[in-house]
C-alpha cells in the first residue's frame, strides 16, 4: 500500500484517538463518572474501542480514495512519458472524479493538438514532393547547363528530398504501433550499412529484437552525421555488454562542448554558423528509444567526437 494511504489512515485514527481523550477528560471534569457510576478508565476504554472500530470501518473508504488517486498518478506519469492516449477511469461523483474528468479532457486536447500538428507536417511534406519531382524532371530536360552546376543542383534536390523523407518518418514514429519485434543480426545489419560508405566495422556478433528498417535508418543517420559534421576517418564499433548492444560511431573531429551535447539531439539544431544537423540525430534517439534503448554523446579516449546507441539484446545475444 502507498505511503499516502497510511498517512490518511493514521491521521484519521489519530484524530479519533484525540477525540476520545478529549471526550473522556470533559466527561471526568463535569462529574460524569460520579453521576453515572463509571470510572474514567472504563469510559476511556469505551471511547478508544469506538475510535478503533471507526478506524477499521474507515479502512475501505480510505483505500478506495487512495486507489483513485494512484490511478490519476499513473495516468499523469504515462502522459508525461509520451503516451498521449493515456486516460484514467472516472469513478464516483466527488472532487477526485471531477479531477479525473479534467485530466481526461486535458489529455484529449493535447493528443488532438499534437495529432493535428503531425498531420499538417506530414501533409506539407507530401505536398513538397510534387514540386520537387517537377524540378528534378525539368533539370533532366535542360541540356545546356554547366556540369558542375548540374551536380550542385542535383545535390540540393537530393538533400531536400532526404529532409522531406526524415520529416515524414518523424511524423510517423510517434503514431506507429510498437516496432516489429523480429530477431535481427545487428552486426550484419551495421556492416552492410557501413559498407555503403566504404567503412569497416569493428564489431562483435549480437542479436536484438526490433524493426530492421528503422535500425538501418539509425545506423545511416549516425554515419551521415559523422561524415557531414566530423572529420575522417569515421570509425564504427559494435560491442556486447551485459544485456545490451552498444553501437558507437566516431570521427576525428573536435569534441563537442558539454553544454551542447544534449542539444545536438534537438531537431534542426545549429552550432554557431555551421550547417544545421537537421533531423538526423533526433531520429536516432527516437528510434533507439522505441527499441527500449538510448542515444547519447560518447566521451572518446584520445579525442574526437562520437555518438553511442544502446539497445537491449535478444535472448540469444552472442554467437
Amino acid at each position: 500500500m502507498s505511503r499516502l494511504y497510511w498517512r490518511i489512515h493514521l491521521a484519521l485514527l489519530g484524530s479519533l484517538v484525540v477525540f476520545a481523550l478529549v471526550a473522556a477528560v470533559l466527561w471526568h471534569t463535569r462529574g460524569g463518572p460520579a453521576e453515572h457510576g463509571h470510572s474514567l478508565g472504563a469510559m476511556l476504554g469505551v471511547l478508544l474501542l469506538l475510535a478503533a472500530t471507526l478506524g477499521v470501518l474507515a479502512f475501505p473508504l480510505v483505500r478506495y480514495l487512495v486507489r483513485r488517486l494512484e490511478r490519476l498518478q499513473r495516468g499523469a506519469e504515462a502522459l508525461a512519458a509520451g503516451d498521449l492516449a493515456a486516460r484514467v477511469e472516472v469513478e464516483g461523483d466527488d472532487e477526485v472524479a471531477r479531477l479525473a474528468v479534467s485530466f481526461n479532457r486535458a489529455a484529449a486536447r493535447i493528443e488532438q493538438l499534437v495529432g493535428a500538428h503531425k498531420l499538417l507536417l506530414a501533409q506539407a511534406s507530401h505536398e513538397l514532393r510534387t514540386p520537387l519531382t517537377r524540378i528534378r524532371l525539368a533539370l533532366d530536360l535542360v541540356k545546356e547547363i554547366d556540369p558542375a552546376r548540374r551536380r550542385g543542383l542535383e545535390a540540393d534536390i537530393a538533400e531536400l528530398d532526404h529532409l522531406i523523407e526524415e520529416i515524414l518518418l518523424a511524423s510517423r514514429l510517434d503514431t506507429l504501433a510498437e516496432p516489429a519485434r523480429e530477431e535481427i543480426d545487428l552486426l550484419a545489419l551495421v556492416a552492410e550499412e557501413a559498407a555503403r560508405y566504404g567503412i569497416d566495422v569493428d564489431g562483435e556478433p549480437v542479436h536484438v529484437r526490433g524493426d530492421a528498417r528503422l535500425l538501418r535508418r539509425l545506423v545511416r543517420n549516425l554515419i551521415d552525421n559523422a561524415l557531414r559534421h566530423g572529420s575522417a576517418p569515421v570509425r564504427v564499433r559494435l560491442r556486447v555488454r551485459a544485456t545490451s548492444a552498444e553501437l558507437t560511431v566516431a570521427d576525428a573531429g573536435p569534441a563537442i562542448a558539454d553544454t551542447e551535447r544534449e542539444r545536438l539531439f534537438e531537431p534542426f539544431y545549429r552550432r554557431g554558423n555551421t550547417e544545421g544537423h537537421g533531423l538526423g540525430l533526433s531520429l536516432v534517439r527516437q528510434i533507439a528509444r522505441r527499441h527500449g534503448g538510448e542515444a547519447r554523446y560518447a566521451n572518446l579516449e584520445g579525442g574526437g567526437a562520437g555518438f553511442m546507441v544502446t539497445v537491449p539484446t535478444a535472448a540469444r545475444s552472442v554467437g
